[in-house]
């Protein structure tokens, strides 16, 4: 029996968030909101999503000794998520600073802070961790070598996720053992290179990344939804209408979702299909993990 059925190895920010009417060209300056201040980072964002969907989740980061750091760790308390691994100190946290125009798209830069010192040794200390979940997930917003470290250090029979983001090259241990890449349009094309101008088809892109070596690979649609790839082939996942107001934190929540229900003994297809449903009624609302929903609410959607 598992303790957790979710870890998460990633970053904690601490997210700026400014309204705008539109996105800023290169030296230009225009006016916005007043500043808010939300508790974010992609590992701290999908722990509080799984959380709060009902699943059994533990997070493995780095924050500073500092105001943003006790924020993420309240939000993180408040949705239920084991904190055991959330290291304090050695730089301040990260901070994301956000924009977000009338449409809800929105524009991010990161400042990396504490989550640039969780090192691959952070990840050989928190072994128990891995040895109590069913499922791994991470991102790319803490060092590559960390990345490759969790994957060394994966329980036998427990699966990983990860969402390559923001997008780099990636080495073959960590690609092969991907079950699933989750990436979006943008992500995927990274990955591709070259590669990603043979087709303007999402479902080539998806064929091509699965030749890279993942044991499957969901890509991303937004408003279009998802598909999914793996040796049975490639397959739709329809999206859900809803009206967007803001789509910060959307992709985290699909890729905790997924993660939680693959654990769960789900298919691909199915945990994507529900992830899918999950993404959209977090775009509903402003925020990341504020907005992110119970199972009830994803059901009533």
């Amino acid at each position: 029996m598992y303790d957790y059925d979710l870890l998460v190895v990633g970053s904690a920010n601490a997210d700026l968030v400014i309204g705008v009417e539109r996105r800023p060209g290169a030296g230009e300056t225009v006016l916005g909101s007043d500043v808010a201040v939300h508790p974010g980072g992609k590992g701290a964002n999908q722990a509080v999503a799984a959380a709060r969907l009902g699943a059994r989740t533990a997070l493995l980061a780095r924050v500073g000794d500092d105001g943003h750091g006790r924020l993420l760790l309240d939000s993180q308390r408040a949705a239920g998520v084991d904190t055991v691994g959330v290291l304090v100190g050695g730089a301040p946290t990260g901070v994301a600073l956000i924009t977000v125009d009338p449409s809800g798209d929105n524009s991010i830069v990161v400042s990396p802070g504490a989550n640039g010192r969780l090192t691959p040794q952070d990840v050989r200390t928190a072994a128990s961790l891995f040895h109590a979940c069913r499922v791994v997930s991470t991102q790319l917003e803490i060092p590559l070598e960390t990345v490759v470290e969790t994957v060394r250090s994966l329980a036998p029979g427990s699966r990983f996720v990860l969402n390559p983001s923001p997008p780099r090259p990636l080495p073959a241990e960590v690609l092969a053992a991907c079950d699933p890449l989750i990436v979006n349009e943008h992500e995927a094309k990274v990955i591709l290179g070259d590669a990603a101008g043979v087709s303007d088809e999402p479902e080539d892109w998806a064929r091509l990344l699965l030749a890279k070596g993942p044991r499957s690979v969901v890509v991303t649609l937004g408003a279009e939804g998802a598909l999914v790839a793996s040796g049975n082939g490639v397959s739709r996942v329809p999206s859900v209408k809803v009206r967007a107001v803001d789509t910060t934190g959307a992709g985290d929540a699909f890729t905790a979702a997924l993660a939680w229900r693959l654990g769960a003994g789900e298919s691909l297809a199915e945990a994507a299909a529900y992830a899918a449903r999950v993404g959209a009624a977090t775009v509903t609302a402003e925020g990341a993990q504020v907005s992110f929903p119970t199972a009830a609410e994803v059901d009533a959607l």
